[in-house]
């Protein structure tokens, strides 16, 4: 008998701990950079000599008051620091530093859209702590090593309510959240050098259940499409558990990106105990009326609000304005294009189109593009004034662009003899030499086939070696076949 996976619902919340993109940890000035050679960004303080103590990062506080804004969350004004205690190779002092009972952000969402529509991801809390070392297993054939680079660098760890309820709204989720931290320029959320880092707790329950399952916890899941698939094999396994007439087992898996499997590390007590206590090297801190002030003025317009100015004010499509916010580069580049042209949709199908081509086919970020946005603009200008037509511009100008920057697109179109030419007697002669050897299509035409004034405009571009102008050609052409 078949397993009815639709009977049963998949109940997801997310833990995303996000690495604060600050010069120096979290409770001392060691670098905070990623990489380095092993244990190079280390001090007394951050191997927890003894005798050493910690001092709070003001800059971490201004990120995590940031994203907790920007996620429409409480900010909690009388914060503190506890120790969790717990022993592994890769926790110097033996603790963490984390906040325990008040967290800096509280409450809060995250807007997502997916097929079945636009809907909000509540948020439990945004709390602070700082990010163990790193357990090495594949540099020594005996031995474990330990890095302790990544050791107190400051980090957000942003938990979900169970809202999430697919693999697709997962997805949606972390990306929404993704480009929310790129654009606050807090994190640069890269999962697979570890800066964004995703903890998935799942279960599954009988649609109108109103009782969450024993749920499991994935770890160790390096992307967001990894996200999506751990948890779509998980909630299967679950069901498929269930159906047998087993108990789930509370549990912590990790999931096999090969072959796309789940595996249990260990299993999870109810709760564990981390003897928290506030810590006595640490002095409570508060977000002032100021801080609150100055962190909510360095907030730069957010994704939604540019689609909203996009449609409304620029009149582009949703699609249009969705994909050139995507990201904040591309949106910047996008509005310095328009700070030199009006035509608003043009600047548009020059980023979806030629500008995405050269992203997508060179693997470089936006801001290596050799063409500067004043380049799109002169080149929008060309074909609005009939000097040039966009298959032209985009092929031919901009290419020509990309290898002399500091050239003018009008300049490069003269020397290249790509100047479209709009004079009606020299138009009109190319068309009358088009219509003299097809005279047969011409009789078709005034028949009824109208389709075949593409065939005439076609074989005017060729005989005037793409330079008639096409709007004056088809004039011409319906003026002299009518």
């Amino acid at each position: 008998m078949s397993t009815n996976y639709d009977a049963y619902e998949v109940v997801v919340g997310l833990e995303v701990h996000a690495q604060l993109l600050t010069n120096s940890k979290l409770f001392c000035g060691d670098s905070a950079a990623f990489g380095g050679e092993p244990n190079t960004h280390i001090s007394p303080i951050t191997l927890a000599h003894p005798g050493t103590l910690p001092k709070l990062n003001k800059k971490a506080i201004t990120y995590a008051v940031k994203i907790g804004l920007a996620c429409n969350c409480t900010i909690t004004r009388h914060n503190y620091f506890a120790r969790k205690n717990y022993f592994y190779p890769d926790l110097p002092k033996g603790y963490q530093l984390s906040q325990h009972t008040t967290a800096i952000c509280q409450g809060g969402f995250v807007t997502i859209r997916t097929q079945e529509g636009t809907r909000d991801i509540r948020l439990n809390r945004i709390h602070m702590e700082e990010d163990a070392g790193k357990s090495l297993h594949d540099v020594d054939d005996k031995n474990t090593c330990v890095d302790y680079n990544r050791a107190g660098v400051p980090l957000v760890e942003i938990v979900t309510e169970p809202d999430i309820h697919s693999g697709d709204e997962a997805y949606a989720y972390l990306t929404e959240l993704r480009k929310l931290l790129r654009y606050l320029e807090i994190c640069d959320g890269n999962m697979e050098e570890g800066s964004m880092r995703c903890d998935a707790n799942i279960s599954v329950r009988k649609i109108g259940d109103p009782k969450l399952g024993t749920k499991v916890e994935v770890k160790n899941l390096n992307s967001i499409r990894n996200v999506k698939r751990a948890i779509e094999f998980e909630a299967k396994r679950l069901v498929d558990v269930i159906e047998a007439g087993e108990k789930v087992i509370q549990q912590t898996r990790s999931f096999d990106a090969g072959n796309g499997t789940t595996f249990a590390l260990r299993t999870k007590e109810d709760a564990n105990d981390y003897r928290y206590f506030a810590d006595p090297d640490l002095t409570p801190f508060v977000v002032t009326d100021d801080l609150l002030q100055d962190v909510r003025s360095s907030i730069p317009e957010l994704p939604e609000a540019r689609v909203a100015r996009y449609t409304q004010q620029l009149q582009l499509p949703e699609y249009d304005a969705r994909v050139i916010t995507d990201e904040k580069e591309l949106a910047v580049y996008y509005e310095q294009i328009t700070a030199h042209s009006t035509n608003y949709k043009a600047a548009a199908n020059w980023m979806l189109g030629p500008i995405k081509s050269w992203l997508n086919e060179t693997g470089e970020p936006i801001t290596a593009l050799p063409v500067k946005p004043e380049g799109i603009a002169s080149l929008i200008a060309l074909i609005d004034s009939n000097q040039v037509n966009f298959s032209v511009a985009s092929t031919k100008i901009f290419g020509a662009l990309l290898k002399e920057p500091g050239k003018d697109a009008l300049q490069i179109a003269k020397e290249l003899n790509l100047l479209q030419d709009s004079d009606e007697g020299n138009v009109a002669a190319w068309v009358e030499e088009v219509l003299s050897k097809m005279p047969d299509k011409v009789a078709e035409f005034k028949k009824g086939k109208k389709g075949l004034i593409g065939l005439f405009v076609g074989e005017v571009k060729k005989v005037s070696k793409g330079k008639a102008d096409p709007k004056l050609t088809n004039d011409i052409l319906l003026k002299k076949l009518q």
